[in-house]
């Protein structure tokens, strides 16, 4: 049904439209027309289509083709959301944003698929016919953006993670940041990642990885692939350790165990926690404590052999 414009309201805390993205789809509708028309609620609240809405407008249009959807509140927000995950130029701080958004919604929507949640929660769980089975959030979200359960959950915990005055500090500077780097960024402490985001917002760090970093390899480069290769079969190369290339070692040991470690906080291992029997639980310390007994020891060794250096 057409609609008219200044009747349609749009909720605020949207995303920002891009300007550039509207004159482009202005000029394409001007050529070939709406082909798609946006999405509101009874009510007249937009739920898809902002930028549809914003180039319709630029053309000077008075009213726009419209499905009205029966969808309101929670639903109507779960589907905006939705939409916007399909804007390719979504940072990895907006994508995160909208990541715990959605989670919150759809569990808000689907109280059963919580893990660990309350006994309430759960009987309803239970009561639910495997025919109206509902999906857990990352397997939902997960086959809506065409990608690996692992990767949600890794999305969702660096989105977590990061302290909201870090992604404030990234997204008023519009300094572009990896997914790896917001990973990498989310596993500082919060100090270090408000300092780290300031360092990268100014352009003093092209990565997080330069972050305060206590030791600088060489970085020795090669003509060309065949010598590299050469390099690695050398047998008379000397690899003998320096400080810098421990550290290195060390530090990147650490970057993969942090990595690692984090997908045991994620609801797909996290589902399993309430069925852990109490031997179970004494042995998985046990092996932990031994862990930390190594790396202590690793460490008391590092440092006696700086005392007796001195």
């Amino acid at each position: 049904m057409l609609v008219s414009i200044n009747k349609i309201k749009v909720n605020p805390g949207r995303r920002e439209i891009e300007s550039k993205d509207i004159k482009d789809l202005a000029k394409s509708i001007s050529e070939i027309g709406l082909l798609n028309p946006i999405t509101v609620a009874p009510d007249h609240t937009l739920i898809a289509g902002l930028h549809r809405l914003e180039a319709a407008k630029l053309l000077g249009w008075t009213e726009i083709e419209c499905t009205v959807s029966d969808l309101s509140g929670l639903r109507a927000e779960l589907a905006e959301i939705d939409e916007n995950f399909m804007r390719v130029n979504l940072s990895p701080i907006e994508f995160g944003d909208l990541l715990l958004r959605r989670k919150e919604i759809y569990e808000e929507l689907h109280p059963e698929t919580k893990n660990g949640g309350d006994r309430k929660s759960e009987e309803i769980r239970i009561a639910k016919c495997k025919s109206d089975f509902q999906k857990p959030f990352i397997q939902d979200t997960a086959e809506k953006l065409g990608v690996h359960p692992v990767t949600v959950a890794r999305q969702i915990q660096t989105a977590k993670n990061l302290t909201p005055e870090a992604k404030d500090i990234i997204r008023n500077s519009g300094t572009d940041i990896t997914k790896t780097d917001a990973l990498k960024l989310s596993r500082l402490e919060p100090p270090q990642q408000e300092e780290a985001a300031t360092q990268l917002a100014a352009g003093e760090i092209r990565s997080v990885d330069e972050y305060k970093k206590p030791y600088s390899l060489g970085g020795k480069r090669y003509a060309t692939f065949e010598e590299s290769v050469a390099d690695l079969k050398n047998p008379n190369k000397d690899a003998t350790y320096t400080a810098d290339t421990l550290l290195a070692g060390m530090d990147g040991f650490i970057d993969d165990f942090h990595h690692n470690f984090s997908w045991y906080s994620t609801p797909m291992c996290t589902v399993a926690y309430p069925q852990v029997n109490r031997e179970q639980l004494e042995y998985i310390k046990k092996r932990f404590a031994g862990v930390v007994t190594e790396i202590d020891k690793l460490l008391h060794d590092i440092e006696r052999s700086m005392n007796i250096d001195k």
